[in-house]
């Protein structure tokens, strides 16, 4: 029986999977970006710790909040200001705790998500919040609007809007 390479080429290609799992650092040394890009954790990139799931709250400022679908809705903006181009964070607190099944997602821009990234949120045991990272579109339109869309646990899903930090 002869095998060819190209016969190989599975095996091979799934051997090199599980010799790259091997030693591979822990996901909390790494940092990943909205747009996308990871990085080890490192002195200008430090490993997030457990009280600040990955982000100084000191640059937070609150924002008006929400109504959605009668829920109130808390929110806070980090990162300064939106930019055209660049990520924005969001804080979203909802008016009950299920433990983080809820689904947020937002983006930065118009309800029909035009040029925007949906940014998925990080449930946060700690403070019982969403972490959310979205790049905002470039350009940005006139009067952008910070969309947040709840997945409740049944699978039912409602959106609303509320006034961004704009430079």
């Amino acid at each position: 029986m002869t095998i060819s390479p190209r016969s190989l080429m599975p095996a091979l290609a799934f051997g090199a999977l599980l010799l790259a799992g091997c030693g591979q650092a822990d996901p909390a040394d790494t940092h990943t970006h909205a747009d996308g890009s990871t990085h080890a954790a490192d002195s200008e990139h430090p490993r997030p710790s457990e009280a600040d799931h990955g982000h100084a709250h000191d640059d937070e400022v609150a924002i008006a909040p929400a109504t959605i679908d009668g829920m109130r809705v808390e929110l806070a903006q980090g990162h300064g200001p939106l930019v055209a181009g660049q990520e924005g964070h969001l804080v979203v607190k909802l008016p009950y705790n299920d433990g983080g099944q809820t689904i947020v997602r937002v983006w930065i821009g118009g309800e029909d998500r035009t040029l925007s990234y949906v940014g998925k949120g990080v449930y946060a045991p700690s403070h019982d919040d969403y972490d959310i990272h979205a790049m905002a579109p470039d350009p940005l339109p006139a009067e952008p609007r910070w969309w947040i869309e709840i997945e409740k646990p049944d699978g039912s899903r409602v959106t609303g809007s509320a006034t961004p930090i704009v430079k």
